[in-house]
């Protein structure tokens, strides 16, 4: 009984013997863990410790302190210059593992450079505004300075208003976006375009939660083509169609509006899945009609210049935006094969309202009626009112 009791009480020793034993190795490897010398490139946290006039002094966790280069202490060695004091938390780079004395040489700015290349590489990747300060141009685009770090804008990536005048820009602060992130070979490429669309798409997303048909806004023209003009109105652009400039005829946008003029329009339609605006000029002035209707009633006589013949008889402008039809039949009591045998573009003379058509916005006008028929036609019966024709006016 007592061997066997024995041989109980040695398993139960050897038990305690062995979690003694693991207790131990796992120490010994926390110890190992905690004071492991660190690699070259290793970016740790330190505290300072002391602070001397050569060198800095720096409880990395590691068997030996760590000692900021002197070199890092300006030309006189001024540890002041680098702003620390003992129990300061710091972050510093991994010069060298071991120098002659033991110690492990390290860099304070080296680890802010490094850190500042990783906060890049975070923007980059979250897609974030910055602000970047304009140093120089040179052949391809601008040199930068962002986060502290020497940067690239190419000329591609300058926003639209400055692409022809970067030099403008140099001595500016603006925004960017970072397209690039290469710390081996010290790449830094960066956007204003970007960050300027960015900007664009936020302020176009707000216009149209406030726009609505009907509103009267201003804006700076932004563009002009053949067939109308663009405005920005603020974090989007809209379209003013040519139509849409003036009550008169227009022939070019430009005799009308100019890039760069600051214009006050109407907005007439919103298309916010297309982030189409559609905009009007013209329907801020009065509508020629109205005054039309109240100053020239039928049988008026008025002035018009010709504007254009047709095959079917002439137009003719009888006061800003109103043009009306002159029918070859309304030319003269005889028989006229062509309109341009008796009118020419250019030509101003005087003749008759005979007729309004003001939900069409059409008006009839004569020339024989300013004069009394022959007497062959004295007693015939009066023609009907000619009709306008379907094509285009």
């Amino acid at each position: 009984m007592s061997n066997d009791a024995g041989a109980v009480l040695t398993e139960e020793d050897t038990e305690k013997d062995s979690a003694y034993v693991m207790t131990m190795e796992d120490y010994l490897h926390y110890e190992e863990e905690a004071f492991k010398t660190p690699n070259h490139g290793d970016i740790v946290d330190g505290i300072v410790v002391r602070v001397d006039a050569d060198e800095v002094l720096v409880d990395i966790g590691a068997k030996a302190e760590g000692v900021i280069s002197s070199k890092e202490l300006g030309l006189r060695g001024e540890a002041d210059a680098l702003g620390l004091e003992p129990g300061d938390q710091i972050k510093v780079f991994v010069l060298q593992p071991e120098n002659e004395e033991g110690n492990v040489v390290l860099s304070l700015r080296r680890a802010r450079a490094e850190t500042t290349w990783l906060v890049a590489a975070e923007k980059q990747t979250d897609g974030s505004v910055i602000e970047a300060d304009v140093r120089e141009q040179n052949k391809g685009g601008l040199i930068v300075n962002v986060l502290g770090l020497r940067g690239f804008l190419p000329s591609s990536q300058v926003a639209r208003a400055y692409a022809g005048s970067l030099e403008s820009l140099v001595g500016q602060r603006i925004p960017v976006k970072i397209l690039e992130v290469n710390r081996k070979r010290n790449r830094l490429i960066v956007s204003q375009k970007a960050a300027e669309d960015e900007d664009r798409a936020r302020k176009r997303e707000e216009l149209f939660s406030r726009l609505a048909t009907g509103t009267t806004v201003r804006g700076t023209v932004s563009g002009i083509t053949s067939y109308g003009a663009f405005v920005d109105i603020g974090g989007a652009d809209g379209l003013i169609h040519i139509s849409e400039l003036s009550w008169d005829r227009v022939s070019k946008v430009t005799d009308v509006l100019q890039l760069g003029e600051e214009v006050t329009v109407k907005v007439i339609k919103l298309d916010p899945e297309q982030t189409r605006i559609s905009l009007s000029l013209r329907q801020l002035q009065q509508d020629p009609w109205e005054k039309l209707v109240m100053s020239m009633p039928i049988g008026s006589i008025v002035e018009g210049q010709v504007t254009k013949t047709k095959k079917y008889g002439a137009f003719l402008q009888i006061m800003p935006g109103i043009e009306g039809l002159l029918h070859i039949s309304e030319l003269s009591w005889d028989h006229v094969e062509r309109t341009e045998d008796v009118l020419k573009v250019g030509e101003t003379l005087q003749v008759k309202v005979i007729g309004i058509d003001t939900a069409r916005r059409r008006i009839s006008l004569s020339l024989k009626q300013l004069s009394a028929p022959p007497a062959s036609l004295a007693g015939a019966r009066p023609s009907r009112q000619a009709e306008y024709p379907e094509e285009d006016e």
